[in-house]
């Protein structure tokens, strides 16, 4: 197989297996809902882009791409529209914030918050769930899908790539 663009938008099933519909409805799911996600952790970063990056001590021209990887990301992914250039642009903003998090001493899945002894763990906004980069690998994975996946059936990559076909024209 030749890597083309329409391969690295929409990227075949492996070979013998047809997409179901029940596997592209899954998709769909998977897709707008990590879009809804990063649009909604996205616009506020973007908002407050000094107090965010001098939180992280990371300079805010950095968190200005991640942010804006996160909620620019998000709308492409709703969108289904180069899906796997959003997941990836937000698995990179992910991936950093696994690191800051590892960097930190912040375990991979916190202890639940009811085997906590009362009064033991209250965080920077008081007593809730303790703190873990479990969330951020749980996003890169999804990414990481949508990467390989592409956008599915139900996309405007899908749409497009099917009347670029159509027309008999190479990317």
């Amino acid at each position: 197989m030749d890597l083309t663009l329409v391969n690295l938008l929409v990227p075949d099933a492996p070979a013998g297996l047809a997409p179901s519909p029940i596997a592209e409805a899954s998709l769909l799911v998977l897709r707008v809902f990590t879009g809804i996600c990063f649009i909604r952790h996205g616009w506020p970063k973007l908002k407050n882009l000094q107090t965010w990056s001098q939180m992280l001590g990371t300079p805010a021209w950095l968190c200005f791409l991640s942010a804006g990887s996160m909620w620019a990301g998000g709308i492409a992914l709703v969108a289904g529209l180069l899906t796997p250039i959003a997941a990836f642009g937000i698995l990179v903003s992910m991936a950093y914030a696994m690191v800051l998090e590892m960097r930190s001493g912040i375990p991979f899945v916190a202890v639940d918050p009811y085997l906590i002894p009362e009064g033991d763990y209250a965080g920077p906004l008081g007593v809730g769930e303790p703190p873990s980069w479990e969330k951020a690998a749980m996003y890169v994975v999804m990414c990481g899908v949508l990467i390989g996946c592409g956008g599915g059936f139900f996309s405007l990559d899908h749409a497009i790539t099917e009347q670029v076909l159509q027309t008999g024209l190479t990317l």
